[in-house]
């Protein structure tokens, strides 16, 4: 049993929430209702989520010698000894072979994927982390994936403002991850190179640059995806059109803009976080504690969902 516990532990559940990603696809495409999608969907998000698991399970390894010198890192199953090598690598392994067999029983190209996914964080693992800047863009790359994932696997198109929207996000929550991490670790009296070397790359003031553009990129890129989304007429299982009767000023597509201010609070509530509390090392756990920050995540789906499903005209 305690084995069992420390393996779950390690694949980090909290991780499990970036799987959630996939659901965009079917979401800004008005199928989010369409039973037969959203099983696909979500069993779709099971096999990332198996996959992922062993991806943090591999990475654990990987990292066990410096997790063991960084002051929350050596708490870490595997880093402490609690969790034998042997067995994580095995489950690690079979992870990756039954994810990949289902992945390939729902799509073809959704399999590819989910293969591409695995080859780029295990690259990243063994040697992509220690490159500066392309640390930043395999982190980025990941999210990308999981939309494109969402995407292949009911064969939907997605708005390219999306996917920008998407990249200009991952990118800013792993500057800010790498932000953090450095606080951290000289606030620890620790050398950043001891724990992860890449950091030696970077300075405070190049990621505070890096944090601002990749900032105003989000909400910008997200701007411009609310103006230019096309219309979105969701199928069969559509909700009323409670503004079918009023003119085309008040559109679906245009009351999408007024989520923008939801998602600049949260850039900037999270901007806080990271400069003011230091938070920003673990963005997963940094949504679910604040509850500013998790309450106006919340108000956007639901404002998404009820623009796109109850007041599509």
């Amino acid at each position: 049993m305690k084995i069992a516990f420390y393996l779950i532990q390690s694949s980090r559940p909290r991780q499990w929430l970036k799987n959630l990603a996939l659901f965009a696809a079917i979401t800004f495409t008005g199928q989010l209702f369409i039973w037969e999608r959203l099983v696909v969907v979500v069993s779709a998000v099971g096999v990332f989520t198996l996959l992922t698991s062993g991806i943090y399970l591999f990475n654990d390894i990987i990292d066990a010698p410096k997790d063991r010198l960084h002051p929350f890192k050596r708490k870490r199953p595997i880093a402490s000894g609690k969790l034998p090598v042997p067995t994580a690598l095995f489950v690690s392994i079979i992870s990756f072979f039954i994810a990949l067999g289902f992945a390939a029983k729902l799509s073809a190209f959704f399999f590819i994927s989910c293969l591409a996914y695995l080859l780029l964080h295990v690259l990243y693992s063994l040697w992509l982390k220690s490159i500066p800047i392309v640390d930043l863009l395999a982190i980025a790359s990941g999210f990308i994936l999981r939309v494109y994932a969402g995407a292949l696997v009911i064969d939907a198109h997605m708005n390219v403002w999306f996917l920008l929207t998407v990249v200009s996000a991952a990118l800013f929550m792993a500057v800010g991850k790498r932000r953090s991490e450095m606080t951290l670790l000289t606030n620890s009296g620790l050398s950043a190179s001891q724990h992860r070397k890449v950091l030696t790359h970077y300075t405070p003031t190049l990621l505070d640059v890096y944090t601002a553009m990749f900032a105003n990129t989000t909400w910008l890129s997200y701007a411009l995806f609310t103006f230019l989304q096309p219309p979105v007429v969701p199928t069969r299982a559509r909700l009323v059109g409670i503004l079918a009767i009023l003119p085309r000023t008040l559109s679906a597509q245009k009351l999408l803009m007024i989520t923008i201010p939801v998602v600049i609070y949260s850039v900037m509530r999270y901007l806080q976080l990271i400069y003011e509390q230091n938070k920003g090392e673990s963005p997963e756990r940094v949504l679910l504690s604040d509850k500013p920050l998790l309450f106006s995540t919340l108000l956007w789906g639901v404002m998404v969902i009820g623009i796109l499903y109850v007041f599509a005209a």
